[in-house]
């Protein structure tokens, strides 16, 4: 049996084709907005802006995207044999619709020429969706804090945080109330394009719906005293939300037969990346850790119990395969490790291996020199908190060969990741995902820093797989 995992990320959307019988991936397509869709203006994923604590992408492009990438499958693979669709949108990312939403879904199922960009022209109430790397609500965030203080983290498993949808959509609330008043539905990204799919709202599964502030992650359900706070109307705006393990009632929607689809295919309620991930690795349940090396890294695990980070840091999530996960979030990933490549002009092989290589002939271990290290802040880091300021280093950065910048980065952004990590739980296995698992650099200094056997996946596109393989447990 063939089933399809949609992965829509921060820079592009991927389709993964499983087989579930022999437990291997047929085929992967994927759409770069930045290369692919130049006309939405978003090389890195999101729009320009003067500020640097916002950003925000248009929703189009996905939809865009998804056509795209549903096209090129269709060129590469008989899409008639799938079976079933699963998916992730990256977290936090919030869509804004208005009264046309729900007639343009109902359209869905007849037979369409139009583009999914035509289909859904006219249905958002807001123009611009913030993502997860927007930083701009600080002072709702304080708003929120100040009203339920640690009410948040022990009850939707994280404090206030600015890029989480609660705090997005309390800020649009306040600077736009005739937007909000006209905004009938508030979907994630991923429960927006998993609608689209399906010609019907779609429900939040509890893996992306705790990146929201609003999930009681006690009762499974959206907290009533928490929605009403953050927006006027809201519990009545948000899509219900999905139990793991419940039977799915949505189906592919008639519109998608001109990608050589079946109409009629189960689809299972989309999660956020990173749970996606936490099944596509083979992580769902407890006893191993993976780390995601994107455009954001994060380090996550199955948790066997409720328990928050008391420092504030971490994040407790729904376990798509049940119970719950846990996760850490940091926002200087692969964006910075690229800007330090170009700041030292190195090529790949340099940065991956040959940095280490140099700094191992002088010092017996690439870890040996424990000063060696700089934290690389060019966005306002999340964990920890801390204000963007370029490279901080604990050394003299100017007077540093080219070996010590590239494993000082590497190692202050490890060593970060292990001390912020710590509350979770101690790992023998750390399996690592994402373009970043390639160098051999990054994961010896993973594997010493942390103590733990590293493993890799044959597939890097571990959010895609992860959806692949809940459609299959599905049907």
């Amino acid at each position: 049996m063939y089933t399809l995992g949609i992965d829509s990320s921060t820079q592009s959307i991927k389709a993964l084709v499983y087989d579930t019988d022999a437990k291997k991936v047929v085929t992967t397509v994927a759409v770069n907005f930045g290369k692919d869709l130049p006309e939405f203006k978003s090389p890195d994923g999101f729009l320009p802006n003067a500020d640097p604590l916002v950003r925000r992408a248009d929703p189009r492009m996905w939809l865009s995207a998804l056509g795209k990438v549903l096209s090129r499958l269709h060129e590469v693979f008989d899409t008639s044999k799938i079976a079933a669709i699963g998916g992730d949108g990256q977290q936090h990312g919030s869509v804004y619709l208005n009264k046309n939403w729900g007639e343009a879904l109902a359209g869905m199922s007849t037979a369409d020429p139009f583009l999914l960009i035509d289909r859904f022209a006219g249905v958002a109430s807001r123009a611009e969706a913030p993502i997860w790397m927007d930083s701009s609500t600080g002072e709702e965030v304080k708003e929120l804090t100040a009203r339920f203080g640690d009410k948040l983290r022990r009850v939707t498993g994280s404090p206030a945080i600015e890029r989480f949808t609660g705090p997005q959509i309390r800020k649009f609330a306040k600077e736009d109330p005739a937007g909000w008043e006209a905004t009938t539905k508030v979907h994630l990204v991923s429960s927006f394009l998993c609608s689209v799919l399906a010609g019907e709202d779609a429900p939040i599964d509890t893996g992306d719906g705790a990146g929201m502030n609003l999930l009681n992650l006690e009762k499974l359900d959206w907290d009533l005293e928490i929605c009403e706070f953050t927006a006027p109307g809201l519990r009545a705006k948000l899509p219900a939300v999905a139990v793991p393990g419940a039977k799915t009632n949505l189906r592919l929607a008639k519109y998608f037969e001109k990608f050589g689809f079946k109409a009629g295919i189960p689809i299972v309620p989309f999660t956020g990346d990173n749970p996606a991930s936490l099944v596509g690795t083979g992580a769902d349940k407890p006893g191993v850790a993976v780390i995601s090396l994107g455009t954001s890294d994060t380090f996550f695990a199955a948790m066997p119990e409720f328990k928050t980070d008391p420092d504030g840091c971490g994040h407790v999530f729904g376990n798509p395969s049940g119970g719950f996960m846990s996760l850490a979030c940091f926002k200087n990933g692969s964006l910075a490790r690229e800007k330090v490549r170009s700041m030292v002009g190195c090529d790949y092989k340099f940065f991956d291996e040959g940095a280490f290589e140099e700094i191992a002939a002088n010092n017996q271990s690439p870890t040996a020199n424990h000063q060696l290290r700089a934290f690389p802040y060019f966005e306002s880091e999340i964990t920890p908190i801390h204000a963007a300021t370029g490279i901080e280093a604990d050394f003299d950065w100017e007077k540093a060969s080219d070996a010590e910048k590239v494993v000082s980065v590497i190692r202050g952004q490890v060593l970060n990741m292990f001390e912020r990590t710590r509350w979770i739980g101690s790992f023998d296995t750390i399996r690592v995902t994402g373009g970043a698992s390639r160098s051999k650099g990054i994961r010896d200094t993973i594997a010493e820093v942390f103590g733990a056997k590293v493993e890799t996946l044959d597939v890097p596109d571990s959010a895609a797989l992860g959806g692949a393989i809940l459609a299959g447990r599905a049907v």
